[in-house]
């Protein structure tokens, strides 16, 4: 296929964000006493919508308890997310070669954009990326067509020109909900087994393969 775009996944895509998600877990759940979760179970949250994360890991379902807990988790995030998170070492070699080529480059993520911006902007590629649809400004989170539609709204291109990349089955089922392309790359928590109920143009060990 030949695409003139190319949107990205953040988390467990271009970036580790682990480490910074796990600590902010952790104070949130010693703030307001719950029970203390696995490093392997918050991450398993990783890419969801943060109400569906802390519901999932709280077992709150009350949307007023939870926007609470979004809020503090918010200034956990403010001092202890960007210095915690990490682009893979593959992430900025591939952004400089499909910008130096010409295409269309944007992030879509269930991550607030501005958290992502933070990370671009300390590692001074903040260039290389044409748009971010972050939890802010998409209409509903992943998996809902919605953000990946609105990335190819501000292109001005039809969903057969753009492919998705991403780490997980959600990011598989949000391209296949906007009747994208995916491409899937194996550094989160899914493994090669767990695409196969989806269409991958690849699956791909890291984005040096892309």
């Amino acid at each position: 296929m030949s695409y003139n775009t190319y949107l990205f996944d953040f988390d467990y895509t271009l970036a580790n964000s682990e480490k910074g998600i796990v600590m902010c877990f952790e104070k949130l759940f010693k703030q307001y006493n719950y029970p203390k979760q696995s490093t392997t179970a918050i991450a398993s949250t990783i890419g969801l919508s943060m109400p569906k994360a802390i519901s999932i890991l709280t077992g709150e379902t009350d949307p007023v308890i939870i926007k609470n807990l979004q809020n503090a988790y918010r200034k956990f995030s403010d001092i202890h997310m960007t210095p915690n998170t990490f682009l893979y070492p593959e992430s900025i070699p591939t952004l400089k070669k499909l910008k130096t080529a010409g295409y269309n480059i944007g992030i879509v993520s269930n991550k607030t954009a501005h958290r992502i911006s933070q990370t671009l902007n300390e590692a001074k590629i903040d260039d290389l990326i044409d748009i971010i649809i972050g939890t802010e400004e998409a209409k509903e989170p992943k998996p809902s067509a919605k953000p990946l539609i609105q990335a190819l709204n501000h292109f001005s291109i039809n969903a057969a020109s753009a492919l998705y990349i991403g780490d997980s089955t959600i990011d598989a089922q949000t391209a296949q909900n906007a009747s994208v392309d995916f491409a899937a790359v194996l550094t989160g928590q899914t493994g090669k087994k767990d695409f196969a109920a989806f269409k991958c143009i690849k699956i791909m060990d890291s984005l040096s393969e892309l």
